[in-house]
Order: C-alpha cells, then sequence, then structure tokens
C-alpha cells in the first residue's frame, strides 16, 4: 500500500472528510468491489445492487449523497451538446445507466421514443416525463429491446463500473438491439488519468468500485470485439466536439503521459484532456 493522498481524492471530489473517514470509506469499497471481482455470472446481476446499497448505507458522508448533485444540470447540457448533433430526429434513443433519466427527458423534443435502461427506476420522476419515455428495466447486463430498434445509445461513466465479462456482454447487447448504422456513445475515465475512484487515494490502478479503467487501445478492441465495424475517439471539452484525432496520434499521447508521474497525471489540465469518448458505429 502507498502512501495516502489525501489531497487528490479532496481534490477530485472536493471532498472535506477528515482522512479517517477517507480510510474507512477505501475499505469498505475494496471490500465491496473484491466481492463483485470474485462473483460467478449469475451472482453479479443481484450483486451489484447489494454492494451499491451497502456502500452508500454505510457511508452517510459519501460525496454523492451531500445535498445532491449540484453540477447534475450543467452535466446534462454537456451531453445534450454532444448528442444532440448524432440524434436522427424522429429515431429511437437510449440511456443505458439511465440514473434520474434527465438526460432522456433533455432529448425527448428531438427523438421519436426516449429510453431509460437501469437495475431500477428509484431516481426516476414520473410525474414530469415527456409523453415518449419509457423506463426499461435491466439486470444490469441484457437489454430487454428488440433486435434493430435504437438508432443512438449512450452510456456516461457506466463502463468503468462493470465486470470485464458483463461489459462484454453489454456491448454485444447494445450492437444487437441498435440499427445498422446506428451509434452508441462512450464516455469513460481514462486509466492513464486514474484511478478515478476512491482506490486514488493509495492505489495507481482501480480497486474500488471501479472495475477497470480503460486506455484507448483495450476500450477500441473491445468495442470492435463486440461487432462494431467502426470507432472513433473525436476530443470533447464540455460537450463540444473539438477534433477527431487519428488513433495513431491519441495511442502516442496516451503512451507519453503515462510515462508522467502520478501526480503530473492527475492535473486538472490533464484530466480534461484525457477523458474518453468513443463513438463506435454498428
Amino acid at each position: 500500500m502507498l502512501k495516502p493522498d489525501y489531497r487528490a481524492i479532496q481534490r477530485r471530489w472536493n471532498d472535506t472528510r477528515s482522512p479517517d473517514r477517507l480510510i474507512a470509506h477505501y475499505e469498505l469499497e475494496r471490500r465491496l468491489a473484491d466481492r463483485l471481482r470474485s462473483a460467478a455470472r449469475h451472482e453479479r446481476s443481484q450483486l451489484y445492487a447489494e454492494v451499491y446499497s451497502e456502500l452508500f448505507n454505510s457511508l452517510p458522508d459519501h460525496p454523492q449523497l451531500r445535498g445532491g448533485d449540484r453540477s447534475r444540470p450543467e452535466r446534462v447540457a454537456r451531453q445534450v451538446r454532444l448528442l444532440k448533433p448524432l440524434m436522427t430526429r424522429g429515431g429511437v434513443y437510449l440511456e443505458i445507466g439511465a440514473g434520474d433519466a434527465l438526460l432522456p427527458y433533455a432529448l425527448s423534443t428531438i427523438a421519436r421514443e426516449v429510453l431509460g435502461l437501469d437495475v431500477t427506476d428509484a431516481l426516476v420522476d414520473f410525474t414530469t416525463a415527456p409523453e415518449n419515455f419509457r423506463f426499461v428495466k435491466t439486470d444490469g447486463i441484457g437489454i430487454p429491446l428488440a433486435d434493430n430498434s435504437v438508432d443512438l445509445a449512450n452510456s456516461d461513466q457506466l463502463m468503468e463500473h462493470l465486470h470485464d465479462d458483463d461489459a462484454r456482454d453489454q456491448l454485444r447487447e447494445i450492437h444487437r438491439v441498435l440499427r445498422p448504422g446506428g451509434r452508441y456513445v462512450c464516455t469513460t475515465p481514462s486509466i492513464v488519468t486514474g484511478p478515478h475512484d476512491i482506490s486514488a487515494l493509495v492505489d495507481d490502478v482501480a480497486t474500488g468500485m471501479h472495475m477497470r479503467e480503460y486506455d484507448y487501445r483495450s476500450l477500441r478492441a473491445l468495442i470492435l470485439a463486440a461487432g462494431f465495424r467502426r470507432v472513433k475517439f473525436p476530443l470533447v471539452i464540455a460537450g463540444y466536439r473539438l477534433a477527431t484525432p487519428p488513433y495513431w496520434l491519441l495511442r502516442g499521447i496516451e503512451r507519453a503521459l503515462g510515462r508522467l508521474p502520478m501526480h503530473l497525471r492527475r492535473s486538472q489540465v490533464v484530466g480534461a484532456l484525457m477523458g474518453i469518448t468513443a463513438i463506435a458505429t454498428k
């Protein structure tokens, strides 16, 4: 175990908890994550919900539970800026890991139907839902929709929470439900600037609830193995697509950054540039 880096956690999450509470969080999350990593496929469907419930119930001072997510409206706005140019007017949009479903709601004026997929609808306010919204319940991996029925699918900060085997299975499901030519947008943190969970406190790679963090090469290989014919990695800042550098250039930059000391890789500037956004085409 490395020397705990309390300030790195406090900067990343704007976290004011004491060192003792940060260590308690790390130890609990590491234990829960180990349960997920070692569980069989048939056990994980139920275990995902169980471990997250235990995590939040045991940590009432968890940053995500303190007064709600004040950055949520801006995060939704950034996602709308990214996704709107990819939407087919009158098409079908699928949000994977919909949570409160605010993003599908925001895209409801463009799409014919907006679908929110999640293991629970506990965060969804159905009283404000648009008429063309539909919640779709999942076991965490399967997508109970017809083949070739979705035009655009999106997941934001979800892939890293999935067990390796489940990530592969979910990508195959996404590919199955997309129409030919349909696109899947995946936003996930880069392993180069990670870890991006509580394990950043003491570890060089994610060992908490981030089952795996990716680089361009590993995510590209995973997506193509699921059957997608093409994947691109645009440079996205605040939801704006600034450019789509060639893959070889991104890999070169990634390798160069990977040689930097950890404190430089975790800087805000590098973090903003190296968040991964993949756009895959069926």
